[in-house]
């Protein structure tokens, strides 16, 4: 069964019916312990998506900028 033909079954299920699933679910995930070198790969990669160039912006750098965005939103 493909992922999507799944989920459209569970829309037809009850909500109680639903929950049931999402509870063995979570029970099936907390019996799949994650392996060390994986997570830190993942947290890895989190951490360069996060890199740049360029400095962090100054306390007074920030405050412009939200002041520009207010400008913005409520102007």
């Amino acid at each position: 069964m493909l992922l999507q033909e799944l989920k459209e079954q569970v829309f037809k299920l009850s909500p109680s019916d639903r929950l049931a699933l999402v509870s063995a679910i979570i029970e099936s995930l907390q019996d799949t312990a994650i392996s060390q070198p994986e997570r830190s790969g993942a947290i890895r990669r989190m951490r360069n998506l996060l890199k740049t160039d360029r400095p962090a912006p100054t306390d007074e750098e920030v405050t412009s900028m939200l002041q520009e965005r207010r400008v913005d939103k409520y102007l």
